[in-house]
């Protein structure tokens, strides 16, 4: 499940990022406690708790006192739109700063993205 790439605190609030994102987890529903989760995942429940908080602290989960952690409302809505900022920064500003360096005219990416939009 975890990889050596990252912590694993970080890759258990990815995780939990998706879940909300694929609909998996949905906006008010409960979500594994921290020590649940550490023993399913057979993880310290410290590492657990830290992923957790860093989804507190992003707005993505809300705590419930003596009851447990909620996605928050507009969770899948705020990593929706933090995605696709990343994704146009990250993907589509490069490929395009590459297109016009190589001589590939913006329309000519445009006409391919289309034609593999059809494939879809």
């Amino acid at each position: 499940m975890f990889d050596d790439r990252s912590p694993i605190y970080l890759q258990i609030a990815e995780q939990i990022k998706n879940d909300i994102v694929t609909g998996a987890l949905a906006e008010d529903e409960q979500v594994m406690s921290t020590n649940q989760y550490a023993a399913f995942y057979r993880i310290n429940p410290a590492t657990a708790a830290k992923g957790f908080a860093q989804l507190v602290d992003e707005g993505v989960l809300y705590k419930k006192r003596g009851i447990g952690m909620f996605v928050s409302p507009n969770a899948r809505l705020l990593l929706r739109t933090g995605r696709q900022d990343s994704f146009f920064a990250d993907v589509v500003d490069p490929m395009i700063r590459e297109a016009k360096a190589i001589g590939v005219p913006l329309k000519d990416v445009v006409q391919h993205i289309r034609r593999e939009d059809r494939v879809w």
